[in-house]
């Protein structure tokens, strides 16, 4: 007879997403996964298949959950412009509070895998046009609404303002930790609005 799990699946995942941006995909082994995730290796492989599956479910729910937060900050705003300089506030502040300069997820990932992962690349991809869609809609709005400059189209303001976002990951990556940084490349990037 199976024994039933004793573990919540979605939980796990949080975990495994925290190791993953923390190591990396290639610095993260099968014991730091059975360490940090609480679990045995056969419920590891027997719920969720390899390293690399499990990696990829992980990247995937991170995924959703950025793409959710961001679409909920536009879609409860009123100020366009006023929720894009919070959106870039927010990333500066956590990359000055992160001891540990994990930067981004899918950043990070972008960088380590994408280059020599197909499926990884693809996840990589797919997040990029998704953000990017979701930044043209609210900056369309704020242009609609007067809020933000018709000097140049929603889309193109969308990959630059998106490019510039990741870019400040990057950064923060790194480890710089000297705020006025991060505060002038935010106010080079909203000057453009």
């Amino acid at each position: 007879m199976a024994r039933n799990k004793e573990f919540n699946e979605d939980q796990v995942l949080d975990k495994a997403i925290e190791i993953f941006w923390h190591k990396g995909y290639n610095g993260t082994s099968a014991q730091d996964l059975v360490t940090h995730l609480g679990l045995s290796r056969s419920s590891l492989y027997d719920t969720f298949g390899d390293k690399q599956k499990l990696f990829v479910s992980s990247l995937k729910k991170y995924q959703k959950q950025s793409q959710d937060q961001i679409i909920a900050l536009f879609e409860a705003s009123e100020n366009i412009k006023e929720t894009l300089h919070n959106i870039f506030k927010q990333a500066v502040t956590e990359s000055l509070e992160n001891r540990i300069t994990k930067g981004c997820f899918m950043v990070n990932t972008s960088i380590e895998l994408a280059m020599h992962d197909p499926e990884i690349a693809k996840i990589v991809q797919n997040n990029t046009r998704i953000m990017e869609d979701i930044f043209t809609k609210a900056l369309q709005r704020g242009q609609d609404l007067g809020q933000i400059s018709k000097n140049m189209d929603a889309k193109t303001l969308a990959r630059f303002i998106f490019n510039n976002y990741s870019g400040i990951r990057v950064l923060a990556r790194t480890g710089e930790s000297d705020k006025q940084i991060y505060d002038d490349i935010v106010k080079a990037i909203l000057s453009v609005l």
